[in-house]
This record gives structure tokens, sequence and C-alpha cells, in this order.
């Protein structure tokens, strides 16, 4: 347990107490699910004196970052714009020429469109299914029930061996602004939701459920600070909370008596996963890069905005996806193997409840396309596009043909979906659709091929085989699940 208590008790003249001190640095691995690799039940600061304290060599150094538009995007905005179709069909939003002769964009990305060769769309992929169930994708079809993110921690350790950063983290926008008040969206738009469902690991169990900052699982309980709740309405405060801890503790001869492991156990803890999550940490320039608050005013679509209309689903609308993908990088850096950053609200249905697209395109599309651009441009930077995979899609697509007012209706057998980096073949348009964008009339791709192109990217296959006591479904994926195959060609 992680724990920090404000009431300091049983303190000394000398400062905090050798035995709280500890029960800061006895995060077990058992906590975080990583007894399954035979290490037993151990510290971190055990953990870290471990021999080698690396993973297994199935493991890979990589990475992967899922941008999940909860709510249904529409594949016609985005890669398949169909402007020869009829009116009520063709992108509402216009079209951008790619760098591919012939090959067209929804007019909402221009940037993504300019660096087409960077990423591979995948016009053929569709998610199955016509309702908001989001675990058809987050789940690749698994057995298990547990999300990618899930069964890349049952495999990978829930934590970061050498940096404590959870495996898997999910990030919503009050990550970025937890002072945030999104309404009272529907069923699966609700903070509620995303927090049962999106860190969920069903039968591969608890302690391998996502990081939900701001929500909770068995993973946030052992990071947990005991400090009184008003404490956490500020976010910097608490940050600023830990900057003077960690200088208390420097002072405290208890502390300056432990050995180097356990000072780094305390450091992991203190300065690592804070620094990590913080994104004031970066260059204020790095930050303008992502930024999107510019785009438009989230305000607009909250009650009482111009085009709020009683839409309350519209609630989670919100301008921070550039800051958003700006942690994501950062979780990657420090060690989190999977992240989910979920934006929404894609259902784009015209009614009581949801935005037509001719409201929620010209503001979602155009975030996306500035975010997704500054993170490609900014891991390439790095030297990170071969160890970052890049994953954009949604739960299901849109119908498509729009009603009056241009709302759609819910659409299973095509769903967006775009990938970049992680060492795969970029600069492809995969596969291809009907003349109204409504069905694959080539290889239908499916959740289930695209769990297998994100395991046999982040694990290895020919060392996987020689690892004995993996998880069966999880193996299989591994070592014979029929991927996206263009991506691999």
């Amino acid at each position: 347990m992680f724990s920090i208590s404000d009431k300091r008790p049983m303190r000394t003249c000398a400062g905090w107490t050798r035995r709280e001190l500890l029960r800061i640095g006895s995060l077990g691995l058992g906590a975080f699910g990583l007894g399954a690799t035979g290490m037993g039940d151990l510290s971190l600061p055990q953990l870290l004196a471990a021999k080698g304290s690396d993973r297994p060599a199935f493991i890979r150094d990589k990475s992967v970052v899922l941008l999940f538009l909860q709510g249904g995007p529409p594949q016609i905005e985005f890669f398949d714009p169909k402007m020869d179709a009829p009116a009520d069909i063709r992108s509402c939003t216009g079209s951008v020429s790619t760098r591919h002769a012939g090959i067209h964009f929804g007019g909402t990305f221009p940037k993504l469109a300019g660096m087409s060769d960077k990423i591979s769309v995948v016009r053929s992929f569709g998610s199955g299914d016509g309702g908001h169930n989001q675990l058809p994708v987050l789940t690749g079809g698994s057995l298990t029930g547990g999300t990618m993110g899930a069964q890349y921690a049952r495999l990978a350790g829930s934590n970061h061996p050498k940096t404590a950063m959870p495996s898997h983290s999910v990030i919503v926008p009050e990550a970025i602004q937890p002072e945030l008040q999104l309404g009272e969206p529907t069923g699966p738009f609700t903070f509620r939701y995303i927090k049962e469902n999106y860190v969920t690991a069903g039968t591969l169990g608890k302690q391998n459920e996502a990081f939900l900052l701001g929500g909770g699982s068995d993973l946030q309980s052992n990071l947990e600070l005991s400090l009184p709740r008003d404490r956490f309405d500020d976010r910097r405060r608490l940050l600023a909370q830990l900057d003077q801890f960690k200088r208390r503790m420097d002072k405290t001869p208890a502390f300056n008596g432990a050995d180097s492991v356990q000072r780094q156990a305390y450091e992991v803890l203190l300065k690592g996963i804070t620094d990590a999550f913080d994104i004031g940490k970066e260059d204020p320039k790095t930050v303008a890069k992502y930024d999107t608050s510019h785009l438009f005013k989230m305000e607009d679509y909250h009650r009482d905005g111009r085009y709020y209309r009683g839409k309350r689903n519209q609630s989670r609308i919100t301008n921070l996806l550039g800051k958003q993908m700006l942690l994501a990088r950062r979780l990657c850096e420090s060690g989190c193997g999977f992240v989910t950053v979920v934006d929404g609200c894609w259902d784009f249905h015209g009614d009581g409840n949801n935005p037509p697209t001719p409201i929620g395109m010209p503001a979602l599309g155009p975030q996306v396309d500035h975010a997704v651009a500054a993170f490609l441009e900014d891991v390439e930077q790095r030297g990170l596009s071969d160890k970052i995979l890049l994953l954009v899609t949604g739960e299901m697509g849109r119908s498509p043909k729009k009603g009056r007012d241009g709302g759609t209706g819910h659409w299973g057998q095509l769903t967006p979906l775009m990938v970049a980096g992680g060492g795969l073949n970029m600069g492809q348009v995969i596969g291809r659709t009907d003349a109204n964008g409504g069905v694959a009339t080539s290889n239908q791709y499916l959740p289930k091929h695209l769990l297998a192109t994100v395991m046999q990217t982040i694990f290895d296959p020919s060392e996987a085989r020689l690892v004995s006591g993996l998880p069966t479904e999880i193996a299989q994926v591994i070592n014979s699940a029929p991927p996206i195959k263009e991506l691999f060609g």
C-alpha cells in the first residue's frame, strides 16, 4: 500500500518514523499481479534488487496507445468519404487529398492526410457489434473478457519492473482537469460506465485492471495517497505536497539510513510515477503543439451552451484530447505498456441526446486530426515511432445514410481504424468498401484480427513459444491467430 497520512501519527522529533516510510516502500508484487512470474509476493525494494530486473525475452520493448472514440465514429467522415455517392451518404465535411494519388480522407483530417505515408488505414475493419458495447473492440473478442491492456498486463506484469509504472492506464479528460463537471450523460457515456468497462480484466484477475486516474481499481488502491478528500480537488496542490514530502524524507535520519534499493523504491514511487502523470513537467512549447483547447469551446456543448439543446451525451465532449495524447506519450516513455485514451461523444444520432454529424464532426474531427498529428510528429522526433503502436478506432461506425438533419444510426459492419508506428508497414489503405461505404467488399477484418495484430507486435511469437505456463487464450493469439496481414507483409 502506497500510503501517506496527512495526520502524521507516530512522528518523532527526527521526523517521520521508519515504520511509516516502510509502508510507502512495501508495494507488493502480489498487488500488481506479478506473482504469476514465479517471483512470489516480493516488495518493490526486493523487486528492484532482483537479478537483472528485466522482463522475459518474449516481451518486446514496445508500447500501445489506443485512442478510443466512444460512441461510434463515422467511417465515411474519417477515411472513406465517398464523394461520388448521393448527398445524404457522402461526407458532409468534404474530403481532402492524401499523399497517395486518388486516395482521400474526410475533410476534417488535413494534417493526417498530409502524413498518410506514416499511417495505415483499414477501411474493411468492422466491430461486428451495432450497439454501444465497447468490449468487443477493447478486448479484441478475447474469451478472457479482459481488455487488450489487461491481457498485456497479465503477461508483462501489472507494473513495470524498473519504473513501477502501471502496465495499463486509461486516460479520461478528468486526468487533465480533475475539476471537470461533465454533466449526466446516458448509459455507456457515464464516467461510471467507463470506470467499470474500460479497466476490466475479466477472468485475468482484478490485479490486471487498468489504472484509471480519478477512477478506481485494485491497482489504483495500491498507489492511493491517504490524504483528505479536499486535497484531491486540486491536482497541482497534490503534486506540490508530494514534492514537499520528498524533501522532508531527504532530511529524515531513517530515510538516510535506508539502503540504496529502498531509497530507489521511494524515488520510483514519489517521483517517477507522479512526474509521469504531470504534463506540467513538459516543455511549454511541446504542450502548445499538442494543445487542442483553442479548436472549439467545449462549454458550447455542455448545459446552457449554444449547441447543448438538451443533448445530454454532449456533456462528455471536451477539447482536452491533445493533452490526453501528450500524457499518453509520457506514460509510454515511463514504462506503461498499454495506454487507452477515451474521447467522446461520437454518437451522431441528431436525436434528443446526441448531436447530428454536421454539429459534432466539425468540432471532434479537427481535434483528432490535430492531436494525433502532434503525437506522431512528437514520437518521431523522439525516435519512438517503431516503439509505440498507435491505434485509433471506436466500438462501431455509423449508418451510411444520413437523416434530414445529418443524424446517423449505429453500424457494426464497418468501423474506422487507423494504425501508426509499432514497426509495422505504414502508408497503406487496406481493404475496400461498396459505393455507399456500408460493407466491406474485400477481406473483412474484425476485433480478433486487431487483437492478434497488437499481441504479435508487443510480444515475440518465436520467443513466446518457448515459454511454458502462458494463459492458453493469450498464447494462442500470440502464436497463431491471424492478424491484419498487410501490416506485417
